[in-house]
C-alpha cells in the first residue's frame, strides 16, 4: 500500500503512478476477538465486556500503528488534502462479555438431524443437509427442498437440546440448538429480501441465542453472522480531503453508503451503481 503510495506497483520496483481509489482489509481484530489464546496472550475481551485483551489490545495497537504509516506517507507525498480516508469493518463480533458464551459443537446437532430424516424417510438415498455455515447463526441448504422436508428440519433443531461449554469449558446446557429464531422456506427468503427461487438464500436461516458460538471444543470465543447487534455494530470514520469539520455522530449510517460515498468524492454518479438505483442509499454526509 505504501510503495502504491508513493507511485509505484506493489513491490515498489515499477513506476505506474499513484492510483485514484485504493484500500486493504486487516483480519488482525477479527481473529484477536475470536481466539481464546495466541502468544500466550488473552483473546477477546476482558470481564467487564468493554475492554480488551491484551491480545485484542495488540492488534489494536497494530491496526493503528499500520494505519499511521500509510497516513504518514500520504503525507510524504503531499496527497494527504486532496485524499479521503475511510475506516470502518464489515462487521463485529459477539458475545463482547465473555460469561455470556456457549460453545456448541454444531456437528452432532447437524448429523442428528440427518439420521432422524434417515429414519423416517429410508427411500431417500441423500442426507437431508446439502451444506451449512453455522457461526453465531445457522444458514441450513437442504438436499429436499419440500414443505415436509423444511418442517421437519425446523421442528428438529428448536426441538434439539444438549450441552456444550463455557468461556473455562466447563459444561453449559442449550436448548433449541442455540437458536433464537428460526426461518424456513419463504420466511427465510422474506428476511433477506428475495424469493425461494433465489439459489444463495438457505433453506434455514437460525438467528442464535446471544453467547451462542458454533465451533468444536474450546475453539472460538466470539462470531458473525446471526444478525446480533454486537455482529453489526460497526464504527465509520471519514478523514481528511474535503471533510472540513470534526464531529462525532450517533446517527445510524450504513456500511452501503461508503461505495456512493467513494464515487461522489471522485466527482462520480453515485447513481450509477445499481444498488444505490434499487436501494436509494444515500452518500455519508461529510462535508
Amino acid at each position: 500500500m505504501i510503495n502504491e503510495i508513493k507511485g509505484f506497483d506493489h513491490s515498489g520496483t515499477e513506476q505506474v503512478g499513484t492510483p485514484a481509489i485504493f484500500g486493504m482489509n486487516f483480519q488482525t481484530v477479527s481473529t484477536a476477538e475470536k481466539l481464546p489464546e495466541s502468544d500466550g496472550l488473552k483473546g477477546g475481551y476482558e470481564a467487564d465486556g468493554t475492554t480488551p485483551a491484551p491480545l485484542l489490545r495488540r492488534a489494536l495497537e497494530y491496526i493503528n500503528t499500520k494505519v499511521g504509516s500509510m497516513l504518514a506517507a500520504l503525507h510524504a507525498k503531499g496527497l494527504a488534502s486532496s485524499t479521503t480516508v475511510i475506516l470502518s469493518a464489515k462487521h463485529g463480533q459477539s458475545p463482547d462479555t465473555p460469561s455470556a458464551l456457549t460453545r456448541i459443537p454444531d456437528g452432532p446437532i447437524l448429523e442428528g438431524l440427518d439420521e432422524a430424516w434417515a429414519t423416517t424417510h429410508p427411500e431417500d438415498t441423500e442426507p437431508l443437509v446439502a451444506f451449512s455455515i453455522d457461526d453465531d447463526g445457522m444458514l441450513i441448504w437442504l438436499h429436499y427442498r419440500t414443505p415436509e422436508a423444511l418442517a421437519f428440519a425446523k421442528q428438529y433443531l428448536l426441538a434439539d437440546n444438549g450441552t456444550g461449554n463455557d468461556i473455562e469449558g466447563n459444561p453449559k446446557p442449550f436448548t433449541s440448538s442455540g437458536l433464537k429464531t428460526l426461518y424456513a422456506g419463504e420466511e427465510a427468503a422474506e428476511y433477506f429480501g428475495t424469493s425461494t427461487s433465489d439459489p444463495r438464500v438457505p433453506d434455514l436461516f437460525g438467528i442464535a441465542q446471544y453467547g451462542t458460538v458454533y465451533t468444536g471444543g474450546q475453539g472460538k470465543i466470539a462470531e458473525h453472522g446471526g444478525a446480533n447487534p454486537q455482529d453489526r455494530d460497526v464504527p465509520l470514520v471519514v478523514s481528511g480531503g474535503p471533510v472540513d469539520h470534526n464531529s462525532v455522530d450517533s446517527q445510524t449510517v450504513e456500511t452501503t453508503q461508503i461505495a456512493p460515498t467513494i464515487l461522489s468524492l471522485l466527482g462520480l454518479d453515485p447513481g450509477a451503481l445499481e444498488a444505490v438505483e434499487i436501494e436509494g442509499t444515500e452518500t455519508l454526509q461529510v462535508h
